[in-house]
């Protein structure tokens, strides 16, 4: 007997699984493509990463915020806002596929134990992240797929503990339609 779990199933995974698992395998599902019932979510709409960042700040230093999860989509992205929350007085961590693994676990147990409020993090490092009383999901970048929002959000509101998923989305300019003519 095989069995294979996940916590989410990408085509990918499920491709993998076909070519492992006999061809009549039996799948189970929880739970498919829904939200949370204790997480509230939102959206933050932002004109630029300037207001973006001043939007964040603010939010941060409120109370309720005591322990937050901030998604950012690059490596890169995730050590600047590391570097910038830090530098405006911020007890913040971070972790992505490039950091030593020594150097994430210790900043998940820093995060765990209380001694930083505020973990930056990329999907890829955030996957399977068991933490609890994370009182909010900030995605600091839209994520691509649905399926990456609900398992971003998914790290807050658990055992059912009310949890806050927040979004940024930046503002487009909406340029006026031109026609284009044919010669």
């Amino acid at each position: 007997q095989s069995l294979f779990f996940s916590a989410t199933m990408s085509l990918k995974i499920e491709n993998i699984m076909k070519l492992i698992l006999k061809p009549d395998f039996v799948k189970i599902s929880v739970v498919t493509g829904e939200t949370a019932k204790n997480v509230d979510q939102d959206i933050i709409k932002v004109d630029s990463k300037v207001d973006k960042n001043n939007k964040l700040k603010e939010m941060l230093v409120k109370p309720e915020f005591s322990r937050v999860l901030i998604f950012v989509s690059t490596k890169r992205g995730v050590d600047a806002l590391d570097k910038f929350l830090y530098d405006n007085g911020f007890k913040v961590g971070s972790i992505h596929g490039d950091k030593r693994q020594r150097d994430r676990e210790r900043s998940i147990m820093a995060f765990k134990k209380g001694m930083i409020t505020i973990l930056v993090a990329t999907d890829v490092a955030a996957r399977g992240l068991d933490i609890s009383n994370v009182s909010h999901v900030i995605n600091y970048d839209e994520p691509p797929t649905y399926q990456d929002y609900i398992h971003r959000i998914g790290r807050t509101g658990r055992a059912d503990k009310k949890g806050v998923a927040l979004t940024f989305i930046e503002k487009k300019e909406i340029k006026p339609l031109i026609r284009m003519r044919r010669y």
